[in-house]
């Protein structure tokens, strides 16, 4: 079973904290002694603000700090005998988001103004008794609050670090595989292949010298081992091209859409959306499946034109290309070498690949890749 499929949102996990807050100052405020009249308005709203003001911890932690630290003092002052429990939590989400130094230096000043404050608003002879003992408590909760933030904070900061750890290794292990294939390919096949080119065309060119027929399979092995040669040769380029040259990405798509320009393809470039950046991974697989359709359509296709589209969403980066060639050129979307290593690649990213003829004519490639860190 998906666990993922049933997990709460963060932002309503932040509003249940922040109502339920808010409905525990209020019943703990309204069960004691309070005022009456306006300050006893003045204060319900006072704590109730400071309450739901954690809905937004995450997203503005500092703000949410000042807010519930005011609506501390503000509760105290209309003559609430409230623990601060909303300004504690603020205090965790300042201290989990990184604000160590301001969450310490505000806590500092609150404490000295909420013990302030209940000098002032307490009647008798027994309120500097009370003032220490409010100061003790608010001293003792906001220590733990910040333990608290701070054990979170370095919990998930490991976590990061262990998962780039993670990946890298596995980029790593990636980088040596591919070399080491490399390395067989160019001992074994290119070595075999080799042979093959050089007997076959020796045997072409001894029968042309005694005025003999070629044979059309002779002829055909001459070919196969022509292209095999190239095309061994390119496999190899590009298992060894990320290691001897820097990767290429989205921003090299330009100059790549002007190449094909000018080896005479009428390539269009369209850009969707507000450019950001994305990971690596993702930039470069971007770059390999522009790269790819456009070799194919200008190889095999008999195009005339072709769009590349790169759209950037939230979390999404796609791309698509289109062209007006011949869609039959590849009888099922995985049909060659090149097709297969593009979906390969996406899917390594968790991504999505479709490639079909349009009903309009021609071909297309859509693919969609993942941004939200996906490297």
């Amino acid at each position: 079973m998906d666990k993922g499929r049933f997990a709460v949102p963060a932002a309503v996990t932040d509003w249940v904290i922040a109502v339920g807050v808010a409905v525990l100052l209020l019943g703990t405020g309204l069960s004691g002694p309070h005022p009456v009249g306006g300050r006893e308005l003045l204060g319900c709203v006072l704590l109730a603000v400071g309450g739901l003001a954690l809905a937004a911890r995450r997203r503005a932690p500092l703000v949410v700090l000042a807010v519930t630290g005011l609506g501390a003092v503000g509760s105290l002052a209309a003559g609430f005998e409230v623990l601060a429990v909303s300004y504690l939590v603020a205090v965790y989400g300042a201290v989990r988001a990184g604000h160590r130094v301001v969450a310490l230096a505000a806590s500092g000043g609150l404490v000295a103004v909420l013990h302030l404050t209940a000098l002032v608003f307490h009647d008798g002879s027994t309120r500097e008794v009370a003032a220490q003992a409010r100061n003790t408590l608010e001293i003792a909760w906001l220590i733990a609050a910040f333990a608290a933030g701070e054990a979170v904070r370095q919990a998930e900061r490991r976590a990061d670090e262990a998962e780039r750890t993670r990946e890298e290794t596995a980029r790593r292990r990636a980088d040596e595989e591919r070399l080491r294939i490399a390395r067989e390919l160019h001992d074994s096949l290119t070595h075999q292949i080799s042979v093959i080119t050089v007997q076959s065309e020796v045997a072409v060119h001894v029968a042309r010298r005694r005025g003999e027929q070629v044979p059309e399979a002779l002829l055909a092995i001459q070919e196969a081992g022509r292209e095999a040669s190239r095309e061994l040769r390119a496999t190899l380029e590009a298992l060894r091209e990320e290691d001897t040259v820097p990767p290429h990405g989205l921003d090299h798509i330009s100059n790549l859409v002007k190449g094909f320009q000018a080896a005479g393809l009428e390539t269009t470039l369209t850009i969707e959306g507000h450019p950001h950046d994305v990971p690596t991974a993702v930039g470069r697989t971007a770059y390999r499946i522009v790269q790819e359709s456009l070799t194919n359509v200008a190889r095999h296709a008999a195009a005339t034109t072709a769009s590349v589209h790169i759209g950037y969403r939230p979390d999404i980066l796609a791309i698509r290309v289109d062209d007006d060639g011949k869609a039959t050129r590849h009888p099922a979307p995985t049909a060659g070498l090149g097709l297969l290593g593009m979906r390969e690649r996406v899917t390594a990213l968790g991504g999505r690949l479709r490639t079909e003829p349009r009903s309009s004519g021609g071909f297309t490639v859509r693919a969609e890749l993942p941004t939200n860190e996906a490297s």
